[in-house]
């Protein structure tokens, strides 16, 4: 039997505490492929959707894809646009018939009107095609999961890696084990358990501490013939909704009592373990200080300012880490990204060669990250901002950072963009002119992500928190949803 199944990627981490919500544009302005759009984009890379198709091309399934779609993690989504979101999913599912359902969501999507953006999907999906038709999720383990979307998917596998670097491993293991639901094989569910956290206290990082065994732990038990897939969710923090944090996920069949001690005991371990920080988050000048020693013998020092994440809805225009590297002389360097479409805008009147004077970056709220900062420098380039990734999570894809220039100033240079995006990938700098791994120094806004491409060309990785809205320092983020007692607020 060749089995129709409906395919859909939409994704989104909303940081509640952003003041930028999140609209159709800022979709768009990343990708919003609809159907064969997005397979020729998406269906060769390191995708979610690239996994779905693989199953499919093996198991001979008849797959409709609607629509894959993200915007930059900011502010809370717009009721409209999650409405325009779901629309051709949920159109697809009222005009035809399909025997499972497979999307690859976030899970820490939060709305104008909802606190859990892809459980209200998940209801008005379940509301036409019903109760029994299997559904299966794939989520970013920076998901907040909540019981609904436990309730109203059958399948959940969250990605194992941070960076994430299995999305389309994950996105095959979930459509394996919905080909055996629809199969008549299996009947899945899946059970959630969690603890009073905001988040995992290492963000769920896998390359070293604690996750490696808690992933072991859960690879040995999804030996089991009624287990199907164990997540370990780190949740995402900056989110002040009720049901925020890590959770264990485990989708099985059967008895529930095994597969809700494996649950609890990894539950229980990322609870015991709170206190066990592996990173050493320095403040701006003594990072600055390590990179000006640094002679650049065997590398680069990577510098990476996790405070000003874009990828976690951070504005990604903080000021405090590239005054902090003037003053103490860094050269050598390159920085990025700013997030100042307004500086680009004003550079554009400029010509490649002038020198310029102007303030940078510190637009959207100077009490997280700084105020705007005075520099001269020369204008080495003006770009409409596109590339093309070549590492580990954006190789292949094609993206872009809007109207782009490089000022250098003091001997650094100072990638300033118009479209909110982490640094992910070695091209990110390199399509602009700047060769990181012939640097001395590489400030970079980016948490963790950046390691898969850049800790290979790096001497040495730190890390800093320049205080802005991602800040690790969570205590000094104003909470008002999240239930009390909850670590690290209530120690």
């Amino acid at each position: 039997m060749s089995f129709r199944v409906l395919t859909a990627e939409i994704s989104h981490e909303t940081n509640t505490f952003s003041i930028r919500p999140t609209d159709l544009d800022a979709f768009k302005g990343r990708y919003f492929l609809l159907g064969q759009d997005a397979i020729r984009e998406r269906g060769q890379a390191n995708t979610d959707l690239a996994g779905f198709l693989d199953v499919a091309r093996q198991k001979g399934w008849v797959l409709t894809h609607a629509i894959s779609t993200s915007a930059p993690p900011g502010g809370r989504v717009t009721a409209g646009t999650l409405i325009t979101l779901a629309e051709p999913v949920l159109e697809l599912a009222r005009t035809q018939l399909f025997d499972g359902v497979l999307l690859a969501l976030h899970g820490a999507m939060a709305t104008e009107r909802s606190d859990d953006g892809e459980g209200e999907f998940l209801q008005r999906l379940r509301k036409i095609i019903g109760p029994d038709i299997p559904v299966a999720i794939t989520l970013d383990p920076h998901a907040n999961v909540t019981q609904k979307m436990a309730n109203l998917a059958n399948i959940i596998v969250s990605y194992k890696t941070y960076p994430h670097v299995d999305m389309r491993e994950c996105a095959i293991r979930a459509g394996e084990i919905l080909h055996r639901t629809m199969s008549g094989e299996i009947r899945p569910q899946t059970l959630l358990v969690r603890r009073p956290m905001l988040e995992e206290v290492n963000g769920g990082r896998t390359d070293i501490g604690p996750m490696i065994e808690r992933n072991s732990m859960a690879r040995a038990h999804e030996e089991q013939s009624d287990t199907f897939s164990i997540s370990i969710n780190a949740g995402f923090g900056n989110a002040d909704i009720a049901e925020v944090g890590p959770t264990v996920l485990v989708t099985y069949q059967g008895d529930h009592k095994p597969h809700e001690t494996i649950a609890n005991e990894l539950a229980d371990d990322i609870w015991n373990r709170r206190f066990e920080v592996l990173n050493d988050y320095l403040g701006v000048e003594a990072a600055a200080a390590q990179c000006a020693a640094h002679d650049g013998a065997n590398g680069p020092i990577v510098v990476a300012d996790y405070a000003d994440n874009p990828g976690g809805g951070a504005y990604g225009d903080a000021t405090t880490l590239l005054a902090a590297l003037l003053a103490q002389g860094v050269s050598d360097a390159c920085f990025g990204p700013m997030i100042d479409p307004e500086t680009v805008r004003l550079l554009e009147a400029h010509a490649v060669g002038d020198t310029v004077t102007l303030a940078l970056g510190g637009r959207t709220d100077p009490a997280f990250g700084g105020g705007p900062l005075t520099v001269t420098g020369t204008l080495k380039l003006l770009s409409n901002g596109g590339y093309t990734g070549t590492g580990p999570i954006l190789g292949g894809l094609h993206r872009s950072w809007g109207p782009t220039a490089v000022l250098a100033a003091q001997g650094i240079e100072i990638l300033i963009v118009s479209n909110a995006t982490q640094m992910l990938d070695l091209e990110q700098f390199r399509a602009f002119g700047i060769d990181p791994s012939e640097k001395s120094v590489v400030a970079l806004k980016s948490m963790q992500h950046f390691r898969a491409a850049f800790e290979p060309i790096a001497a040495r990785v730190i890390v800093c928190d320049s205080g802005a809205l991602c800040t690790p320092n969570l205590a000094r983020l104003p909470y008002q949803k999240v239930p009390r007692p909850v670590f690290p607020l209530d120690r």
